[in-house]
């Protein structure tokens, strides 16, 4: 029997998911897995190049859209199948929720439009856990203000995070065996500690 899990994190820009990828990988490390760790948009080539695109050039929400998926599509045949089919866990920082979230939820792209690509490029393959780190959308974007050079999605309003969050949180409601929600807001160490308790029950 294999091990492999698909572990993703997601929630709007601010809420601190990537900071906990350390100790995420560190945990499952500790219990012997192999741990692959990956990025959407991204995680291949050709996808780290469309990523650029995505981040950084103003293009319709639908061509938007069918990037991400066309980076997707890729990033599961050169990434993620190959490390589940020889039982690795693999961690990636975003994947098909968070289209849902931004192109579908804040940019107003159809549900239904996702959802056939979501079909036609991942099949049945979906996350075994998705870790949503939420924050109130004031507490994101004082974050943002203080950290890098904003790409195009961390530039938007705060209408923009408003609808992205309440997104994520439908998907919560729909998926409740899949996701967890962490509090983001938290001290660095008692998300850490939340990250760390659910990590142990997998």
């Amino acid at each position: 029997m294999t091990t492999a899990k698909f572990i993703t994190l997601e929630g709007m820009d601010g809420a601190g998911k990537s900071t906990h990828i350390p100790t995420i990988i560190a945990a499952l490390l500790a219990r012997g897995h192999e741990v692959v760790s990956t990025r959407e948009p991204g995680g291949t080539a050709l996808g780290e190049r469309l990523r650029e695109l995505l981040l950084h050039e103003n293009m319709h929400a639908e061509t938007e859209t069918l990037l991400m998926f066309a980076a997707r599509r890729e990033h599961i045949a050169a990434v993620i199948a190959p490390a589940l089919a020889r039982g690795a866990y693999v961690l990636s920082d975003r994947f098909t929720d968070a289209t849902f979230a931004y192109q579908s939820g804040a940019k107003g792209v159809s549900a239904a439009k996702v959802e056939l690509l979501e079909q036609w490029v991942q099949g049945d393959l979906q996350p075994d856990l998705t870790l949503l780190f939420d924050v109130p959308v004031e507490v994101s974007i004082q974050r943002l203000l203080a950290a890098r050079s904003p790409d195009k999605f961390e530039r938007e309003d705060a209408a923009f995070f408003t609808r992205i969050r309440q997104a994520y949180l439908q998907r919560a409601q729909q998926n409740p065996a899949r996701f967890r929600i962490i509090d983001g807001s938290k001290s660095l160490d008692e998300v850490k500690n939340s990250v760390e308790e659910i990590i142990s029950k997998l």
